[in-house]
């Protein structure tokens, strides 16, 4: 029996759904990252990369759509469902997950719309895609801007903090110019982008626009993919925009509909960090509690000396804890009720918790944490880049304040 209760609160339903999930994660994600770990970011989006294995066979299982109504082809997964996969999936890997989740977003934003061309053009050739062959990215973080995009959206807007990557109304079309950097997740592999594109430099982020953008229409360069200390089997790159054309239904919000979208997106993106991480702290306390059981020294399993029963269970309080506010944050998201503050504090809480954890069976195995190989190593690498990625949690922390404070 698992020292964690994965079950409780579960229903029949969301209990199969968690252990095919795990069968994936098991079977497909953690040796296919194992193995992405060691190579070149060149080599990981080669041609003959496991990652392009691992893409066939999440959409052969449908998992890119799990975000879409069953209209559309997907599971019609309420919070609770989409939460039991996450974990899954971060436990499985946190940049598998974090690759497979954000592969929907320009597709599914596209969808939300309901524009008949949109759904022809975009959205209908990966709902219907089992190969892998359409991958989608989010186009957000620019060499001079990433968190502060975050602090400074709505009502703390800065008329000279604004996104440099603009795009301008030309007749039907619209124009865009400019960079994204090299943390654009799926960046040198996606076939399709969500951008987020300054339209009126005078409302500072308020100005904000997002479209829709296929990567291979002219004037789209990528940069190369990203070397990383952790997360290597996600790929991430730099994105280029020279002169790029597109229609003006491609624009999906534009600045006087922009704060709604934002503040769902940031709600959505952090509840669902937090709960990939969620898995990777749970991957950590396993490996440790195993180990903890196997190891000999001194006389004795490790597990029988007090100070390792300690770190043991306090691992399994703070992830228990992170667990808990991870499943409130997703379930206040459908509930109509202010969320984004919870979704922040859940993010938050969560990585923090996965990097502590990742280091403590670090600690726990000794010499042998250290040891390439070893998925407690890679673990720690990974939970790294989490308290970053998607808003550094400092900054994400001075946004949620100023939710609480009613500004």
């Amino acid at each position: 029996m698992s020292a964690v209760d994965l079950t409780f609160e579960l229903t029949p339903d969301q209990e199969r759904l968690r252990l095919e999930t795990n069968r994936f994660a098991t079977e497909v994600m953690r040796p296919g990252a194992m193995e992405l770990d060691q190579l070149t970011p060149e080599q990981v989006i080669g041609p003959d990369s496991p990652l392009r294995g691992i893409f066939r066979k999440a959409y052969q299982a449908g998992y890119h759509l799990r975000s879409f109504p069953v209209e559309l082809g997907g599971a019609g997964l309420g919070p609770m469902d989409s939460w039991v996969v996450g974990e899954e999936m971060g436990w499985g890997n946190a940049g598998l997950s974090i690759s497979l989740g954000v592969t929907s977003m320009p597709f599914r934003f596209a969808a939300m719309t309901g524009n008949p061309d949109l759904m022809r053009e975009i959205v209908m050739p990966y709902v219907e895609d089992t190969e892998g062959k359409y991958i989608g990215c989010w186009c957000a973080t620019e060499p001079q801007h990433g968190s502060d995009a975050i602090l400074f959206s709505g009502e703390g807007a800065r008329a000279d903090i604004h996104f440099e990557c603009m795009a301008r109304r030309d007749g039907d079309d619209w124009v865009i110019n400019g960079q994204k950097s090299a943390w654009v997740s799926n960046g040198t592999l996606a076939t399709h982008t969500l951008a987020f594109l300054c339209v009126d430099p005078s409302l500072g982020m308020g100005g904000t626009g997002v479209a829709v953008v296929p990567l291979n229409l002219p004037g789209v360069s990528r940069g190369k993919p990203l070397n990383k200390l952790g997360q290597r089997a996600l790929n991430q790159g730099e994105i280029f925009f020279d002169n790029v054309r597109i229609p003006r239904h491609y624009m999906l919000t534009e600045p006087s509909t922009f704060g709604s979208p934002t503040d769902s997106i940031l709600a959505s993106a952090n509840a669902g960090m937090s709960t990939t991480f969620c898995g990777v702290a749970r991957a950590a306390f396993e490996e440790a509690l195993t180990y903890a059981q196997q190891r000999v020294q001194g006389g004795t399993v490790i597990a029988q000396h007090q100070l390792v029963q300690r770190k043991l269970f306090d691992m399994f309080t703070r992830l228990e804890s992170a667990r808990a506010l991870s499943k409130l944050a997703n379930r206040r998201l459908l509930s109509g009720r202010p969320t984004t503050h919870y979704s922040i504090a859940a993010k938050i809480q969560c990585t923090q918790t996965a990097l502590d954890l990742a280091s403590d069976a670090i600690q726990i195995f000794g010499g042998m944490g250290l040891a390439k190989g070893v998925l407690v190593e890679m673990l720690y690498r990974d939970a790294r880049a989490s308290l970053i990625e998607d808003g550094a949690n400092d900054v994400l922390a001075l946004a949620g304040a100023k939710m609480l404070l009613g500004e």
